[in-house]
């Protein structure tokens, strides 16, 4: 009957020892990274034309186009941040860059997609509206808004 109690006694010792090692982890967040969207400074970038934008990184565009889609790319030199609308059934769009900034822990880009204005004379053709810009390399990841 002692051994019995001796073992409970041990599991029961076991198990606050865990919940306390869990609620320590709840608190204190495990070490995981801090998220700190205060911003550090905008970034100076340039919009990339179709011929400026490096040719791996175009490839992986154009097989992406017809989707939604937002890419990175580096080249150790530069940091090539992309964002795409997928396909519009005319042409007349724009994408305008409302902030592309640094935090602690990333590089923040938004952007949002301007349709063709009224009255405006539109290609009846299908279109894929997408936006590439070039800024310094960062060894950050990039959050899109």
């Amino acid at each position: 009957m002692k051994k019995q109690k001796q073992w409970y006694h041990g599991i029961v010792m076991y198990g606050l020892a865990l919940i306390t090692v869990i609620a320590a982890c709840v608190v204190q967040g495990c070490g995981l990274e801090e998220t700190d969207t205060k911003k550090l400074k905008d970034l100076s970038y340039e919009i990339l034309e179709e011929k400026e934008i490096p040719e791996e990184f175009l490839t992986v565009i154009e097989e992406k186009k017809e989707t939604i889609f937002k890419l990175t790319y580096t080249d150790k030199e530069y940091l090539y941040i992309a964002a795409g609308y997928g396909v519009q059934e005319t042409g007349g769009y724009s994408i305008a860059v409302n902030d592309c900034y640094l935090t602690k822990n990333a590089v923040y880009f938004d952007t949002t997609l301007i349709g063709p204005s009224k009255g405006e004379k539109i290609n009846q053709v299908k279109s894929y509206p997408y936006i590439v810009i070039r800024t310094k390399y960062l060894e950050k990841n990039v959050v899109f808004e």
